[in-house]
């Protein structure tokens, strides 16, 4: 197990710097100019070539690279080109809500759609079944900005049931920061008030960014589950009388749980990029917000930066879902 950890360590090394390297060139190669932008419209051509030779945008781009991935292996992404504030900073205050905002997306979209994948193949072919279906592959077509506005219609214009947009309400006082999580933070504090408004604000975000995963889930768990259903095992235990919430539960999920959790695990990379949209629409203060931001601005070392804590994320996690495959089955955990 040891080995095996070290050996995809080392195999995430060459694949970060590979992201690294491919996202340094795009923003490079770009037609926007960010001196030009640092020295603002009015800005003459003297002013802005010094604003190119002060931040090094003179300097041939490979030499640009190395100097930014020097300051990378040291942990320093630089100042935020727009703030001027270290970007190291700004990531370390909005990670927290993104990670907050993915947890809650991947505990709707796991549960929800292992619930649902497993009753759509128990009750394989009924009208339940059929419903599941159409409604997955609605779910995988549907694009999440449109469903995101479709939901603050409802929910917030209309019916004034949830909040349209931010963390917490206009004036309401953020809880005492212990692990960055709003929920959690106001639990620890005994502020009830604040967990609730802050669990309000986040339904809507959270089912948005959730739909695509649940309908993948809910696909795969329906697969994997009719497989295991027509195993010889299953056959023997309905022979001998076993009831279904017998036979499913402890022995059939178990067998297929393998396929969807390895879909939970890729699905929370793919949760934290695709907060992108969703973060800027309900005006989430998190880390896809950041990147809006600061690719309207040219801010190529926050794009930089929260492109390789994105990639991190998503090699760390891929890690941990293979463990878990091995604590799973055995038979994954032989071949480490």
């Amino acid at each position: 197990m040891l080995r095996f950890l070290l050996r995809r360590l080392l195999l995430a090394i060459p694949a970060l710097f590979g992201l690294l390297a491919l996202t340094f060139i795009m923003v490079r190669v770009v037609p926007a100019d960010p001196a030009a932008a640092l020295a603002g419209e009015n800005a003459s051509v003297a002013q802005i070539e010094a604003i190119r030779k002060s931040y090094g945008f003179d300097r041939p781009l490979h030499e640009q690279f190395w100097i930014y991935l020097k300051q990378v292996t040291r942990g320093e992404f630089g100042a935020s080109i727009y703030s001027n504030v270290p970007v190291g900073r700004d990531i370390a205050l909005r990670l927290p809500a993104t990670i907050e905002l993915t947890l809650a997306a991947l505990l709707i979209a796991a549960t929800g759609g292992v619930l649902i994948g497993t009753l759509a193949a128990v009750w394989h072919n009924s009208p339940f079944d059929h419903v599941v279906r159409i409604v997955s592959v609605a779910g995988l077509a549907v694009a999440s900005f449109w469903f995101a506005i479709m939901l603050q219609f409802v929910f917030s214009m209309e019916l004034n049931l949830l909040p349209l947009r931010g963390r917490l309400a206009v004036g309401h006082p953020a809880p005492p920061y212990m692990t960055g999580f709003f929920t959690i933070d106001a639990l620890l504090a005994g502020r009830w008030s604040t967990f609730v408004d802050a669990l309000r604000h986040m339904i809507l975000p959270a089912f948005t960014l959730s739909l695509g995963g649940l309908a993948t889930i809910a696909r795969f768990t329906r697969s994997a589950v009719l497989d295991a259903l027509q195993s010889e095992f299953v056959m023997y235990e309905r022979a001998a009388g076993y009831p279904s919430h017998r036979i499913i539960f402890p022995y059939v999920l178990r067998n297929s749980i393998v396929t969807p959790v390895t879909q939970i695990g890729l699905l929370f990379g793919a949760l934290i990029s695709g907060a992108v949209a969703v973060e800027a629409i309900f005006d989430w203060p998190g880390l896809g917000s950041y990147l809006v931001q600061a690719i309207f601005t040219s801010d190529y070392k926050a794009i930089l930066a929260v492109t390789l804590v994105i990639g991190v994320i998503y090699a760390a996690v891929n890690i941990i879902t293979d463990l878990v495959h091995g604590l799973i089955d055995p038979r994954v955990a032989e071949n480490m």
